[in-house]
């Protein structure tokens, strides 16, 4: 369910910000266009958002200031209490992650993450997708933007990419963690009642928009 890198979203919280603008070198293509993929996914949000994996507030903020009601689901105590510090307004930041949350009987909208699914196996997103067409009324939306391949031989060739760069924070990240296909992810969405699109933002990233049906 992704809490197995919880130590690394500990250590990662004070540095996160810094990350994000560019400021490591290993992830600066992964984070390349950060604030217009942040904006790409408020801009495709409606209405009431849930919001999994918020981490230190980045996009809650810009939701926010886009007038949206926001529920966060953030299973990092660190990168939530950064969050705290920044947003005001219509926000709750709850305990919990992609498949254990208690949001009560509140009627969502839209349904975004980014940068953080990519800490579910392909068994669990299934789960989730399963979930959250429960939770989403027809004409209800995904919006994601995470790393994502187009095939596995293409994540094969960009660890082997990080590897000659000498980027081995960033080969050992593509290999740890559970980052998935087009493909795989066309196929959990279309089972589970929805249309999708996928668009590429940066090299690494690409934006999922899901439609139920």
């Amino acid at each position: 369910m992704g809490r197995e890198f919880l130590d690394l979203f500990q250590d990662w919280a004070d540095s996160y910000d810094d990350t994000v603008t560019g400021k490591d070198i290993e992830y600066k293509e992964v984070f390349a266009k950060y604030e217009e993929i942040l904006d790409t996914v408020v801009k495709k949000s409606e209405g009431t958002v849930l919001e999994f994996g918020p981490g230190t507030g980045n996009l809650t903020k810009k939701l926010l200031e886009a007038n949206h009601k926001v529920i966060a689901v953030e299973p990092s105590k660190e990168m939530m209490a950064i969050a705290k510090q920044k947003l005001t307004g219509n926000v709750e930041l709850l305990d919990g992650d992609f498949l254990e949350y208690s949001i009560n009987d509140t009627e969502i909208d839209t349904i975004v993450s980014t940068y953080a699914f990519h800490h579910l196996t392909d068994d669990e997103k299934a789960i989730a997708f399963l979930r959250y067409g429960n939770l989403l009324s027809n004409g209800g939306k995904i919006v994601f933007a995470d790393t994502i391949f187009e095939t596995q031989e293409a994540h094969e060739k960009s660890i082997q990419e990080a590897v000659a760069k000498g980027y081995h924070n960033l080969a050992e990240d593509l290999q740890r963690e559970y980052y998935t296909t087009i493909p795989v992810l066309d196929e959990l969405l279309q089972k589970n009642g929805f249309t999708v699109s996928f668009k590429r933002l940066n090299e690494f990233v690409w934006l999922l928009v899901a439609t139920k049906q």
